[in-house]
């Protein structure tokens, strides 16, 4: 695509830790209402039209597989009409929805990107800003499939998981440090 072609992305948030907020009353993290769209107004995105739809507000680890079904069916629903999916997860089970969409979801004529962060987008220290700008610059560049996006590496699917002691997402047989597209 062009530099001046504007980029049709869908996006699913459904969650995760990249939208919990801190509650001080309780002195916890919780999933609140999406915070996609306030990080988006952080960006210039003159070639980027997003459509953001909230599907659910939920810790990845309190995951149905009805929800992922739910992704699944959203996901299908929208791939007619838009260049690029992306779905904002939670880490933990990010996995688990991506191996779903990349064993059912066949012929894909655009990328479908899951993204996420190891820390709020409220915390200081956060990757979440990183994360969702990497992956609106992927659905722009890559080919048709299903990725993980996360800390300057595009993980193809399958075979992604989480890497818990480094805290990123690696390619199964590559290595920690390989990016693989393929």
């Amino acid at each position: 695509m062009g530099d001046d072609v504007h980029v049709r992305v869908k996006v699913f948030s459904t969650g995760g830790t990249i939208e919990k907020v801190y509650d001080e009353h309780a002195g916890i993290l919780h999933n609140s209402p999406s915070r996609f769209d306030h990080i988006l107004s952080q960006m210039r995105l003159p070639s980027v039209q997003i459509d953001h739809h909230g599907l659910m507000g939920k810790d990845s680890l309190d995951m149905t597989q009805a929800d992922r079904e739910l992704i699944k069916e959203s996901v299908e629903a929208a791939l007619p009409s838009f260049d690029a999916i992306l779905i904002v997860h939670g880490t933990d089970t990010l996995e688990e929805t991506g191996e779903l969409l990349c064993s059912e979801l066949k012929d894909l004529s655009v990328p479908i990107i899951l993204t996420g962060a190891m820390r709020p987008f409220e915390f200081r220290d956060t990757d979440a800003f990183q994360n969702i700008f990497e992956s609106l610059i992927a659905c722009r560049l890559l080919p048709p499939g299903v990725y993980c996006v996360m800390h300057s590496k595009v993980l193809r699917f399958p075979g992604v998981s989480k890497d818990h002691g480094l805290l990123t997402f690696v390619k199964s047989g590559s290595g920690t440090n390989v990016t693989n597209t393929h």
